[in-house]
């Protein structure tokens, strides 16, 4: 039989929900941070046996039976050591790559291959002329070699030099492509796929070097630049710093997750090791499940500008679905927390940290400061903006906590903001509590003419209409599903996290751009547009309102019916010949 690498093991150990595995043979309820059951070995009756994910073991009080996910499913199922392995394994996606007669990893070559890359940029940053322009620019953001040397910190030179060094140490061309460092151009030729830049290297679990986030240094796009997938590099399935941050995570019992390489660096060198970040894209749900096999806790600590707020509450909302507890730590305005920690220190950040809330009580926050509750209009559309993070709750408890403290804070009963998250959450790919089946891909190939599509053509020809769109629409009211991701995505900055469909979506709309259109038309006819689906989503919420109500309220609806109907007369004369016609949303 072949033998199954210790790094691996780890691997799998590290990957497995001990929680969840355990729990398919016994009744876990939560205890603190641990849980507890009756023992399934000794037959007890009370809740002696404790599940303690932090430490990745159980243990029973009474017969003292104890181990992990491994060891549990030896004396529970009666496997041996490798074969138990194997189904941990088998549950948490990993393949095996068995050593011994099956042969070697056959991806070893790129890991070599990046290793090799990583140390001689590594080497460039400290000794190479060209690469001053980089040293000064470490220096700018406060720090110093000795600090940055220890975390792999490089330089790519503008030249071809990778290429010789890399044909001296033995590495051939074909490697150096497939492990996404040479790029091939039109002509045939090679060229490194980083130059100019300064490199932040990327880890697997495993610790080892995949692949390379790299800034540019002067002029010239785009400002970051990480590996493209490869066989060993996914940047949705890997968060920057894990490969530390993992253990400071499960003794603190909370991950802080920030939006940048630097942010990064300057909280985890001020002592504050739980640190992690997405590499340059929005949060994907495979990065919010590594942060949930560590950390039951995750604060959010974005910008607090537009754009950070965006990405903060679609972050939020991808941990949520995963059953994480989520708070927001709100910085200083202009402040980000590379600048934070430079002036104030590890306990300055303790403070911000300290100060955390969760995500939706953050969101009624800045809804109550810009004025939504003021008004009933206000009210109805601060609703739709809770709505998307009250549906991601999986959690029960989180949930209906959720309800009541919208409901509190919009004036409405809660019942029939229930009613809402109900209806609301049909039919949009919302995973709801306890569900395992994942959102199933809108298998549209032909993209419906829309306001919604006039909107994304607009948002794609950049400023100043990517403001001006995203200040008059909410993602959120985008009902055909690719173009919403689009949407989110083109305004986070974050296209390259797009699904398939999304992507092909994104490329056909940039290759049709607006042509002769002529965009203030197009702008105000599909915000008048927008605004007329708005008014019509409340007529069907009305109508799924009436017949649970009594005849005195259903008087009042009625009437509110008549009134609204009358506004979207107004607004959009032609509304009953385009709502038989409509085929897509917003068409």
């Amino acid at each position: 039989m072949s033998l199954i690498p210790d790094d691996v093991i780890e691997q799998v150990r590290e990957a497995a929900d001990i929680v969840g595995i355990i729990g398919e043979h016994v009744e876990l309820k939560r205890t603190g941070s641990d849980f507890r059951a009756p023992c399934p070995f000794h037959g007890g009756t009370h809740r002696n046996f404790a599940v303690i994910p932090r430490k990745g073991m159980y243990y029973c009080f009474v017969c003292h039976a104890g181990g992990d996910v491994f060891t549990f499913f030896m004396k529970k199922l009666g496997m041996d050591y490798p074969t138990a392995v194997r189904e941990v394994a088998r549950r948490v996606g990993i393949t095996i790559p068995e050593r011994g007669p099956t042969g070697p990893d056959p991806r070893e070559p790129l890991y070599s291959a990046v290793a090799a890359a990583a140390d001689w940029f590594a080497r460039q940053l400290l000794a190479n002329p060209e690469a001053q322009v980089a040293r000064d620019y470490v220096t700018t953001r406060h720090l110093d070699l000795e600090t940055v040397q220890p975390l792999g910190l490089g330089y790519a030179p503008k030249s071809k030099a990778l290429l010789d060094a890399m044909k001296g140490l033995g590495v051939r061309d074909e490697v150096l492509l497939e492990a996404g460092l040479l790029a091939r151009r039109e002509d045939g030729t090679l060229t490194p796929r980083f130059r100019g830049r300064l490199l932040f290297p990327i880890h697997d679990l495993r610790a080892r070097v995949v692949g390379f986030g790299g800034r540019i240094l002067g002029e010239g796009e785009p400002k970051y630049l990480n590996s493209p997938d490869t066989p060993i590099f996914h940047k949705g399935k890997l968060l920057y710093n894990l490969h530390v941050a993992k253990h400071a995570m499960r003794k603190a019992e909370r991950a802080i997750l920030v939006e940048g390489y630097f942010d990064v660096l300057r909280v985890s060198l001020a002592g504050i090791e739980e640190v992690v970040a997405p590499l340059g894209t929005g949060l994907t749900a495979e990065q919010a499940q590594l942060v949930k096999r560590h950390a039951p806790h995750v604060i959010l600590l974005y910008d607090s500008d537009e754009p950070g707020l965006r990405a903060t509450f679609r972050a939020g909302d991808e941990l949520l679905r995963e059953g994480l507890r989520v708070s927001v730590a709100t910085l200083p305005a202009g402040e980000d927390p590379d600048t934070l920690v430079q002036r104030k220190g590890a306990a300055g950040l303790e403070e911000i940290l300290k100060d955390a809330v969760d995500v939706l009580e953050r969101k009624i926050q800045i809804l109550d400061r810009k004025g939504f509750f003021g008004t009933l209009p206000g009210r109805r559309r601060a609703l739709d903006r809770l709505l998307p993070t009250i549906r991601a709750a999986t959690d029960p408890i989180t949930r209906e906590l959720y309800l009541s403290r919208a409901a509190e804070a919009a004036g409405v009963r809660k019942d029939v903001l229930e009613r809402e998250v109900t209806i609301s959450g049909k039919g949009k790919g919302e995973r709801g509590p306890g569900s395992t089946i994942p959102p199933s891909p809108f298998p549209i190939p032909q993209l419906p003419a829309s306001a919604e599509k006039a909107l994304l053509l607009l948002l794609l020809e950049g400023e100043p209409w990517k403001s001006r769109v995203t200040e008059a629409v909410d993602p959120e009211e985008l009902e055909f599903p690719p173009y919403r991701a689009v949407f989110e995505s083109v305004a986070d900055d974050a296209v390259l996290a797009l699904d398939d469909t999304s992507a092909r979506a994104y490329e056909q709309l940039r290759a049709e751009g607006l042509g002769a259109r002529d965009p203030n038309e197009m702008y105000d006819l599909a915000v008048n547009w927008m605004e007329a689906r708005r008014l019509e989503r409340q007529l069907e919420r009305l109508d799924d309102q009436l017949p649970f109500e009594s005849p005195e309220r259903q008087a009042s609806l009625i009437a509110e019916k008549r009134r609204v109907f009358d506004e979207l007369r107004k607004r959009y004369p032609r509304y009953k010949i385009a709502k038989r016609r409509r085929g897509a949303p917003g068409t």
